[in-house]
């Protein structure tokens, strides 16, 4: 698997992300790279797409020294600055703030600051493409239409074209003149060239030629194919003028650049729309008074209120009450889920109904809306192999355009074409290369890809990520979670007291120590049993502990306090309960402690895995005192997901530490040929490793503490966001929805993504390929050329915003939340309330 965008620094070393400005084609962003890379000790990627510069450096670096380094060679850098959003002065009485609720606060937050920066940004560029349109196209008609011309009128043109060079095109020319300061030549150098070497022909030809005695020739549409005979009679040149050339180039070029920054813009709406998803405000209680506070004072730990149609402020546990959480903006489910006390909340998401009391768990950059943020960010920073191939000839092509350029010049003049055709010529070389194709062509997929991603819970770690989703050929599921909902249900407890009784939910009186009634006795031992069980195994995140702690708590309310809690990998865990040494798991971790297993349990347990349920076998005091059944339910939608993974070219192979028959049983269910059952996490590792070793390149799907190291094996990891963090950071890709329909639209958007940059670098390099050769020719006018080059840019752009059009397939809502942390939940069987 390949290191993930989010991996840790090593010690003494830091992380600086700085957005740059003056970039106008990828050759300015490979310039800055190649500037900060020579730094000792500096790793850096820099991000045309996104104006964004994403630096490693030591300590004896500061960030103001790589700020510095940047603008020595022309350009301007900061650190992001992160929106400040105004502190109340003081906490208010909750009634009398004022409050945005629902989807209208989701719009709301953050909004001013980013939308006036875009406007300062938008309003200069449109006024150049206006003023210079309306100058332009006089000069263009006079220049195509001959019988609108008139006495003197080239000087009209003249008067018209001048803004439009000098003023219109300024960017490129101050551009230019700042890299030529600095040694070095980008995209701009090229079109000021061009479009200057076109003006000051003309202004030669008008005051030092004969072009102002009435009779000037413009170049105009008619030289759009140039045949040798035609152009070689122009002699001199001196009769002719390329104001239009200049004019309209410019013009051409400045639509270009402006449809280009908004097609950016609208590629890095998603980020920008999750960015300004958090909350404003939030109401805590304080002294039991609420109090409407700014989000930047809630604390870990705070307690708040959550009422109908407003945005949870930050990520918690509910406390007090139940509602319906949308959280379509964060997982693309448009379904609300039910939570209720005990379930988690994430901060962002809006409450449709109800009133929430919540506990904060986690605030600021900890929250999960902040973490998947981040995700995108990085994820939209890298560069896939590919994209470095493009970023080395950006970096060669403008030398060799010029190069081509003078080359071009010499040989029109010495087959004796005459200036005219070989200025217009080399002009036409120049004005139609267009390097900034090749350095928009993967960050413009990559940022539509991961901002649609993001907005359908699919967080993709990385470009490099993308290539190993068109090799996956085997995708290995756990079981737990992933094709099953993961919330597991306690149905039966066999104490080892007089047999292997059991209850059903009708039968809440039968004591499940014995075949027969219930006794008080009888029922005495099961509480023992869950009061002991359920207090180690409330220690753990294992699905099938919580759903026996939740059991128990149901039955007794709160537990006691565990010590010397320890967690065997793939086995169970076990800790101390009133000074008595608990062990529960499987029958291999109570055979390791010596632990006798009557056969009264032994049948119980057998049974159960016949019905394709999960015993967990719990001893102390030298033998096993009972088998607790859980059993978990198939996700709605898994089936279909399996059969669209086939439909994919993936090979399912069901992989899981649960016992045999409760592994087959659920395969069958899912629709899964090939099972691998009581795997441990090193087996599920090794498992991995010997499909690889067969050939097979496999990505892998699961959610707990014991997947993350097959995760990491596997060449492709999808991390179910509902598990544990371990999971989700072994993984390549977060499915934040938690379905395994959620994997299969993960798999095809990245396919797409990739596609979509393959698709652009081949238009990138098969345009300049052909381009250059016809214009060194002399078989493209320089006005065409400019359109083209213009074109191109946008075109890539464009193609790149076809993946916001991406949909999923498929999809299944599901409304119920988990019943293991309910109290609506299903009481479990055999237990009487």
């Amino acid at each position: 698997m390949s290191v993930t965008a989010d991996a840790a620094p090593p010690s003494g070393v830091h992380e600086i992300d700085l957005s740059i400005s003056g970039m106008t084609c990828a050759s300015c962003a490979a310039r800055i790279e190649k500037r900060l890379n020579r730094l000792e000790g500096v790793t850096a990627t820099v991000n045309y797409a996104t104006e964004r510069a994403h630096v490693v450096y030591p300590d004896r670096l500061t960030a103001a020294d790589l700020v510095t380094e940047v603008q020595r060679i022309g350009y301007r850098a900061q650190q992001p600055q992160v929106p400040q959003r105004p502190q109340p002065p003081r906490a208010v009485p909750a009634d009398e703030a004022p409050t945005v609720t629902g989807r209208e606060g989701a719009a709301e937050a953050g909004r001013a600051a980013p939308a006036t920066e875009r406007a300062e940004r938008v309003d200069p560029q449109r006024l150049r493409l206006i003023v210079s349109s309306l100058l332009s196209l006089p000069v263009l008609l006079l220049a195509m239409v001959p019988p609108w011309q008139f006495d003197n009128w080239q000087w009209l043109s003249l008067a018209l074209a001048t803004p439009v060079v000098l003023w219109g095109g300024l960017p490129f020319h101050r551009a230019a003149w700042t890299n030529l300061r600095h040694g070095a030549a980008t995209m701009d150098t090229l079109i000021s060239i061009g479009t200057l070497a076109a003006f000051g022909w003309s202004l030669y030809a008008l005051f030092f030629g004969h072009a102002s005695s009435g009779h000037a020739g413009m170049t105009g549409m008619t030289d759009m194919i140039m045949p040798s005979g035609p152009a070689a009679d122009r002699g001199s040149g001196t009769d002719s003028i390329y104001l239009e050339v200049a004019a309209v180039v410019t013009t051409l070029i400045l639509t270009g650049r402006f449809f280009e920054a908004r097609a950016k813009r609208r590629a890095g709406a998603a980020l920008r729309a999750l960015l300004e998803l958090g909350a404003r405000n939030v109401t805590v209680l304080r002294d039991g008074q609420e109090l409407r506070i700014g989000i930047e004072q809630l604390a870990v730990g705070d307690r708040f209120v959550v009422r109908p149609g407003e945005k949870i402020a930050t990520d918690g546990v509910v406390e007090q009450g139940g509602c319906a959480v949308d959280a379509s903006m964060l997982t693309g489910e448009a379904v609300p889920v039910e939570v209720g006390v005990g379930d988690t909340v994430t901060g962002a998401t809006v409450n449709t109904d109800g009133r929430l009391v919540v506990r904060a768990t986690r605030v600021g950059a900890d929250t999960q809306l902040a973490q998947i943020a981040k995700l995108v960010v990085e994820a939209q920073s890298g560069k896939a192999a590919i994209q470095r191939l493009a970023d080395r000839v950006s970096a060669v092509f403008v030398p060799i355009v010029i190069g081509l350029t003078a080359v071009t010049l010499a040989v029109w003049l010495a087959l004796g074409e005459g200036p005219t055709a070989a200025f217009t010529a080399a002009v036409a070389v120049l004005i139609v290369a267009c390097p900034c194709a090749l350095g928009l062509a993967t960050p413009t997929a990559l940022l539509v890809g991961s901002g649609r991603g993001a907005q359908l819970g699919i967080l993709i770690k990385g470009p490099e990520v993308l290539e190993s989703t068109r090799r996956v050929d085997t995708v290995v599921l756990d079981k737990t979670g992933t094709l099953t909902t993961g919330r597991m249900s306690l149905l039966t407890v066999v104490t080892a007291g007089t047999g292997a009784g059991a209850a059903s939910p009708d039968r809440t009186d039968t004591g499940t120590g014995s075949t027969g009634t219930g006794t008080d006795g009888a029922q005495a031992g099961v509480d023992e049993v869950l009061r002991l069980v359920g207090a180690v195994e409330a220690a753990s995140g294992h699905p099938i502990a919580r759903a026996i702690a939740h059991g128990a708590r149901e039955r007794l309310g709160e537990l006691p306090d565990v010590e010397d809690f320890s967690s065997v990998d793939g086995f169970g865990v076990r800790g101390t309960v009133d000074d008595q040494k608990i062990v529960t798991g499987r029958r291999r971790l109570l055979e390791e402690w010596s632990l006798h297993i009557p056969d009264a349990l032994e049948q119980a347990a057998q049974a159960a895995e016949r019905d394709g349920r999960t015993p967990v076998f719990a001893g102390w005091d030298g033998a096993a005192r009972a088998v607790l059944v859980v059993a978990d339910t198939l996700r709605p939608g898994s089936a279909d997901a399996v059969r669209r993974l086939r439909g994919l070219g993936l090979a399912p192979v069901l992989l899981t530490g649960d016992n045999a028959r409760a592994a087959h049983a659920v395969a069958a269910q899912a629709g899964i040929d090939e099972v691998i059952a009581e795997a441990l996490p090193t087996d599920k590792v090794d498992v991995v490793a010997r499909l690889q070793a067969r050939g097979r390149v496999v990505a892998m799907v699961g959610d707990g503490v014991n997947d993350a190291a097959a995760l990491a094996r596997a060449d492709l990891g999808l991390a179910v966001g509902t598990g544990t963090d371990a999971a989700i950071e072994a993984g390549d890709i977060t499915l934040v929805r938690g379905d395994l329909g959620a994997a299969v639209d993960a798999i095809r958007l990245s396919r797409r993504t990739l596609a979509t940059i393959k698709g652009n670098l081949f238009w990138a390099f098969a345009y300049n390929v052909v381009a250059l050769p016809l214009a060194a020719a002399g078989l493209l006018n320089p006005m065409i050329a400019g359109a083209a080059m213009a074109l191109s840019s946008v075109f890539v752009v464009s193609n790149s915003l076809r993946l916001r059009r991406f949909r999923p397939t498929g999809r299944i809502a599901v409304r119920s939340g988990d019943p293991q942390r309910r109290g609506a939940a299903t009481r479990p069987a055999g237990i009487a309330p």
